[in-house]
């Protein structure tokens, strides 16, 4: 199937696919006292390298080519590896952005860094546990302290029923015309590991081997009227920035990564903020896409290029066998282990006590055998569990009980 049968495939799916993948959204104020986003302090580790840079402990070098971008990226821990390059106007810098000119993104488990060439600004968006996702920017012009600014303003994009109803991340996939403007009229998708590469990536840029799956990266629409001329392919425009990739795998894990990131606040907030929450129901939602039963699967073996997959699966903690939440399968999913590494995020560890017991509960459901499903092999199950059981501070005795072979062994036996 061309390209084009396949974007037009795509459009007509595109409501559908979104309502699909939409659960539940955080309905209350963020001015409330058990929330207090504005006004509670924040232990974000964009907050805590500002009282660094206060203290003297940390400085920011500045150079003419990128500004603060490689200095903030070593001080936070983020590798330049995780580079994505976007070159819709999806950011609030789109006046600059465009294929010749496209927006590179940075990010570990926790924070996310953006910078566009010629921009006046470095963009942040930072997990904080409690607080969910705050946002900052940096001023790129050379002063004798540099500062990151909280930006609230951000919250007009990044809050909506797209993001569970909380500050949260948003990653759109959307048809984009030469000049970067995005063309809503044939559709939009919001991704996660959960859509089929097919809705994927418009307006960024791919580089790396997707094997025999198609996406909607690295293309823009030519002619708005004339459908046998709704796309031609755009040649990276990315060899000077810090690296000269926008990584497939990166851009799969962040996929999986916001999304993720923005059920932990969610939870996380629902649970403070209404006693009567249904907690088990929103554990249902949480667990599901933190084990992966949703994913769509791969059609074909998928190569980075960066050194993204390497630095990612170094990472760990892995268990007494060598096994990591973080080791990549690649040919038939994302993860080699089917659960999320963001079980070991302190958002994940701050949930209230009740939340994080559903949860807990919804995994044995479904790792344990109790709960059917085709989705995990016995194989998967046990290794999660084993894994889980080493590395995870926190997990429940029922995880470590002896009764989990049995478990396991019994579902396979029926």
């Amino acid at each position: 199937m061309g390209r084009m049968a396949l974007l037009a495939a795509a459009v007509i799916a595109s409501v559908a696919a979104l309502l699909g993948q939409l659960g539940g959204a955080f309905t209350g104020s963020l001015d409330d006292p058990s929330i207090g986003y504005a006004t509670k302090p924040v232990h974000d580790l964009v907050s805590e390298l500002n009282r660094k840079l206060d203290q003297g402990q940390v400085h920011l070098k500045f150079d003419d080519a990128h500004g603060y971008l490689q200095s903030t990226l070593e001080a936070l821990n983020v590798p330049v590896e995780s580079q994505i390059a976007i070159f819709s106007k999806t950011s609030f810098q789109g006046r600059l952005i465009s294929p010749r000119n496209p927006r590179a993104i940075y990010f570990n488990d926790s924070v996310s860094v953006g910078w566009v060439r010629g921009g006046t600004v470095v963009e942040l968006a930072a997990q904080d546990p409690q607080q969910g996702v705050i946002f900052y920017t940096l001023n790129q012009a050379a002063v004798e302290k540099p500062r990151f600014m909280r930006r609230d303003e951000c919250l007009q994009c990044h809050e909506s029923y797209s993001t569970a109803g909380v500050p949260g991340m948003l990653v759109r996939s959307v048809f984009t015309a030469p000049n970067g403007v995005a063309v809503f009229q044939f559709g939009s998708y919001t991704s996660d590991h959960r859509s089929p590469f097919n809705q994927r990536w418009g307006g960024f840029y791919v580089t790396a081997d997707a094997g025999s799956a198609r996406h909607m990266g690295n293309a823009v629409v030519t002619d708005v009227e004339k459908p046998e001329k709704i796309t031609i392919d755009a040649t990276p425009n990315i060899s000077d920035y810090l690296a000269p990739y926008s990584d497939i795998v990166a851009l799969m894990v962040f996929d999986h990564q916001m999304h993720m990131t923005n059920l932990l606040t969610r939870v996380g907030w629902e649970t403070r903020y209404d006693k009567r929450f249904d907690v088990r129901g929103a554990a249902k939602e949480f667990v599901d896409y933190l084990l992966f039963l949703d994913e769509a699967p791969l059609e074909g073996r998928i190569h980075g290029v960066s050194g993204f997959a390497e630095h990612f699966a170094k990472l760990g903690p892995r268990d007494s066998k060598g096994r990591s939440l973080r080791q990549f399968d690649l040919e038939r999913r994302l993860m080699r282990y089917p659960c999320s590494y963001m079980i070991y995020s302190a958002a994940f560890d701050a949930l209230p006590a009740e939340a994080k017991d559903a949860i807990y509960k919804r995994m044995w459901q479904i790792l344990s055998g109790e709960e059917k499903t085709d989705r995990l092999s016995f194989a998967d199950r046990e290794a999660v569990v084993e894994i889980l059981r080493e590395t995870k501070r926190g997990l429940p005795d029922y995880f470590r009980s002896a009764l989990i072979c049995v478990h396991l062994c019994s579902s396979v036996a029926k």
